[in-house]
């Protein structure tokens, strides 16, 4: 404490500390310790973000830039992937008009870190992280300072504290050196202890008590690990939860560890009933019960959640009968599909969905792991739902922008999910279609043709030439060959798209139309005025079948819109993009890259007809937005500039 209180003294900075150590030894502990004496003691700015996966990290890092200053539309890009968010995060650090301290906590996995750069110094600040690896290598410049177990006599006097009447000293230091002095097993050991009311047990009889679960757990193969005796812990604890007319709280606590230990929604228990095993009536006394014995513990919101420790999941998890695992895993993939849109709107917000990313794929996890007892693991059916969880995450966090964190959630979910369900599942397939859509909108062109490539080909091996997964497959692979400059290819296989989709699922359905009004997009020349007489009754169906303010209706009408100023119909096309751009900006903010896009199509209808002036503003706006949300030297800024140069000149033939 005395090295990092001077790290956060005053003129202190560009300094790294690295606090490693065990699970539970009180890493977070003396990080909450420095936070409090930093932000009052010393007047810096606080800012804590959790490492333990890629999104909660990018997340929070986020948050750090939104902190200190970063505007939504700056936000919006780096969630986006089209602007490198570590490096907006620290241009907005090194820019902090206060001196700060940053906490990256449960970074038990550093290579989380190294990827894209986010672990790096300031001279306005003070970085410390939390973390079980202790190898140098992965910390390269920074202090690394060990948090052990506690010495015997402070592990007792943490008992003593929290249990004062319930032994002597010496029992206290027998106790704690058979919890291995661990300071979270010690705590929950002592407030075991406290909790007794009616018949209050004492240091020795907790000790007879955990005699045998630690004989039972740590003598036979795990000796040593301090996890499986915090487990017993734990175990006696949830004894004493359910001794005071609370054996729900078990189940509960069964059903928290299907997930991760990350901050979890209580809006996510809303509702919650497990039959018998946890009556809805029964569901709140349960998880106070859990909090009131450090089982849990509440994190204060937006959202408000439960944060329950890793090594405690774990070990429920384990230790939950292998008849319970298939019911609470399935309860578990019901509750997440109850709050992830099958089908979701685009330019959503995506706040309410990534906290839930750490959790899906835990339970991913947890379903798709194989054991080697037949009989252990959970059925098919069950795997299943966790990967339609994952799906759906992946979809909302794509169509709300997120990009970077929909590549992250989907890349995770296909490799555990083919473990029970195999490459050829239909599930697998259509995670493999939601990141080959995201590596295009990443601009990772040949990633994305490959992998779409691929998936094509599958879906005609296993599901036949017109199964809507091929139509799927058809479609996304035209749109990352037509992005990529190849349009005869992309626009034969959007027409296939289009025509199988229209004898499978009828010309109304929802993915029909939207098939219909893109490929306007894909065509040029002869096949675009053929196929531009039928886009009128194709936007009148999109707004009798989804309604006019539908973001259906609206692709559509923009897609009119382009169609008709690349037919040399300017004059035609300027009312449906001036509407397409007023709908899209009411719609998504007037940052959002499809707002944008909409500006520079009115801008350049506006120059078809002559009305230069008003033209070159808006691709001003477009240019400089562009510019400033995405950097100059981005593609589709590159592109505003050119538009923005021949407007100027008077020609109005580039894009």
């Amino acid at each position: 404490m005395e090295t990092l209180r001077a790290a956060v003294a005053p003129g202190a900075g560009g300094q790294v500390h690295v606090l490693h150590g065990l699970g539970g030894c009180g890493k977070t502990a003396v990080a909450c310790a420095l936070f409090e004496h930093a932000t009052a003691g010393e007047g810096r700015v606080g800012l804590w973000v959790n490492a333990s996966d890629t999104t909660s990290l990018r997340s929070g890092m986020l948050a750090v830039a939104a902190d200190r200053g970063a505007s939504e539309g700056e936000l919006t890009a780096a969630r986006s992937g089209l602007r490198a968010a570590a490096d907006l995060v620290w241009d907005h650090l090194d820019r902090s008009d206060r001196p700060w301290l940053l906490v990256i906590d449960n970074a038990d996995d550093p290579s989380v870190l190294r990827d894209g750069g986010w672990l790096r110094t300031s001279p306005r600040g003070t970085v410390l992280v939390t973390s079980r690896q202790a190898a140098s290598r992965w910390w390269p410049g920074a202090q690394l300072l060990q948090v052990g177990v506690l010495p015997r006599a402070d592990a007792a006097q943490v008992l003593r504290d929290l249990a004062p009447d319930a032994g002597t000293a010496e029992e206290a230091e027998e106790i704690a050196e058979r919890l291995g002095r661990l300071p979270l097993a010690l705590t929950l050991a002592g407030t075991f202890l406290a909790h007794q009311v009616i018949s209050p047990w004492t240091l020795a009889e907790y000790g007879q008590r955990l005699d045998i679960d630690l004989i039972d757990q740590g003598a036979v193969d795990h000796a040593g690990d301090s996890r499986h005796l915090v487990s017993s812990t734990w175990e006696l604890s949830l004894d004493a939860v359910a001794g005071q007319g609370l054996p729900e709280a078990q189940t509960l606590l069964r059903l928290l560890a299907c997930w991760a230990s990350d901050p979890l929604p209580l809006s996510l228990l809303s509702g919650l009933e497990l039959g018998a095993d946890l009556p809805a009536g029964r569901v709140e006394p349960a998880l106070r019960g859990l909090l009131d014995h450090s089982l849990t513990e509440l994190v204060p919101g937006p959202p408000r959640s439960l944060r329950t420790h890793g090594v405690l999941l774990d070990s429920v998890a384990r230790g939950t009968p292998a008849g319970q695992r298939g019911q609470l895993a399935a309860k578990a993939a019901q509750m997440l599909l109850a709050v992830l849109p099958e089908i979701p709107e685009r330019g959503i917000e995506a706040a309410p969905f990534r906290p839930l990313a750490p959790h899906v794929l835990a339970l991913l996890r947890r379903v798709s792991a194989v054991v080697p007892v037949v009989g252990e693991g959970v059925d098919l059916p069950v795997v299943e739902s966790a990967a339609e969880c994952a799906l759906r995450l992946a979809v909302n966090l794509h169509r709300s922008g997120d990009s970077a964190s929909a590549l992250a959630v989907g890349q995770q979910a296909v490799e555990l999910a083919r473990a029970r369900l195999g490459d050829e599942h239909p599930l697998v397939v259509r995670l493999r279609q939601r990141l080959a859509r995201t590596l295009r909108r990443l601009g990772r062109y040949e990633e994305a043709e490959t992998l779409a490539r691929r998936t094509l080909a599958d879906c005609e091996r296993l599901f036949g030439p017109s199964a809507p997964d091929t139509l799927e497959s058809c479609a996304v692979l035209a749109s990352v060959l037509w992005t990529d400059g190849r349009e005869a290819e992309g626009s034969a296989l959007m027409r296939r798209a289009v025509d199988g989709r229209i004898e499978v699922l009828g010309p109304l359905h929802p993915v029909t139309l939207r098939a219909r009004y893109i490929i306007l997009e894909l065509l040029r020349g002869p096949e675009l005025a053929r196929e531009i007489e039928g886009a009128p009754a194709v936007l009148r169906e999109c707004a009798e079948t989804m309604g006019p303010d539908h973001t259906i209706t609206m692709g559509a009408e923009l897609s009119y819109a382009n169609a008709l100023y690349y037919a040399g119909r300017p004059a035609e096309a300027l009312p449906l993009a001036r509407r397409a751009f007023e709908a899209a900006r009411r719609s998504y903010g007037p940052e959002y890259q499809i707002t944008l896009a909409s500006r520079s199509l009115f801008a350049l209808t506006l120059a078809g007809v002559g009305e230069f002036p008003e033209a070159i503003a808006h691709m001003e706006a477009v240019v400089e937005q562009r510019g400033r949300v995405l950097g100059p030297d981005h593609p589709w800024t590159g592109n505003s500039v050119a538009n923005l140069a021949a407007l100027r000149a008077g020609d109005t033939s580039t894009r």
